[in-house]
């Protein structure tokens, strides 16, 4: 009797928490790096787009309800997670690029004694 092997099923980075995100094995390093810049900039927009929301000043048309405050919030939530999943922004993948470029530079930089970040800055300097 011939039984096929199972077919791993691709983990996707967007559905996982951060938290079994970082102790995934089957999601690559790159992936993880890309999610986690994205999750940073949609906190960043919540918090741009939730400033944006409050009223500068009181009005009587707007009102301060517990309800509006969660409806607000709700929209506020979905906006900032839309808008970092679009890309549009822009500030999650500059962020995935600067983090992958430096995780690179580390991985191949192998520090020749204690005066190797000196001499390269010397160089720099020359160049």
């Amino acid at each position: 009797m011939d039984i096929a092997p199972l077919q791993s099923r691709r983990v996707d980075a967007a559905n996982l928490s951060l938290d079994q995100l970082a102790a995934s094995t089957q999601v690559p390093e790159s992936e993880k790096v890309a999610e986690v810049s994205r999750a940073f900039e949609a906190v960043l927009l919540r918090q741009i787009l939730s400033e944006s929301q409050r009223p500068v000043f009181q009005s009587a048309y707007v009102s301060n309800t517990a309800v509006d405050g969660i409806y607000r919030d709700l929209i506020v939530n979905q906006m900032a997670e839309t808008i970092s999943k679009s890309g549009s922004f822009g500030l999650g993948k500059s962020l995935t690029r600067e983090l992958q470029r430096q995780s690179g530079a580390a991985k191949n930089s192998t520090p020749e004694g204690p005066n190797a970040g000196k001499r390269r800055l010397e160089k720099l300097d020359h160049e």
